[in-house]
C-alpha cells in the first residue's frame, strides 16, 4: 500500500485510522507539525471507553518534541491538545505537563 500525504494542519482527526495505525500517525503527525511551524496542535480521538485517548497521550509522553499536553476541555475527553517544539531548547522538561 502507497503511504497516504496529508496537508498538515492544526488539527488531525483519527477516526478514519486503523486503531493500530494511530501511535505511528500520531509520531509522524507531530513530526511534520513542528517542520511546518505548528507550535499547537489538537488530536480528536473522540471519547469511548478512553482507549483511544490512551493510546494517544502515551505516545506525545513519550515524544521530545511535545512540550505539554492536556485534554481539550470543550471536547468533554474527545481530544488531546499539545504544545510543540524542541523541549530541550526552550529548558522545559519533555512529556505531559497537564493543565
Amino acid at each position: 500500500m502507497k503511504p497516504v500525504r496529508l496537508p498538515i494542519e492544526r488539527e488531525i482527526d483519527l477516526h478514519s485510522f486503523a486503531p493500530s495505525d494511530i501511535p505511528s500517525v500520531v509520531e509522524e503527525y507531530v513530526a511534520a507539525a513542528v517542520e511546518a511551524g505548528i507550535v499547537e496542535v489538537r488530536i480528536v480521538h473522540g471519547r469511548g471507553r478512553g482507549v483511544q485517548r490512551g493510546i494517544v497521550q502515551a505516545v506525545l509522553e513519550r515524544l521530545p518534541l511535545v512540550v505539554e499536553f492536556w485534554d481539550d476541555p470543550a471536547a468533554h475527553l474527545g481530544a488531546t491538545c499539545a504544545r510543540l517544539g524542541y523541549a530541550a531548547q526552550s529548558g522545559r522538561r519533555p512529556g505531559s505537563a497537564v493543565r
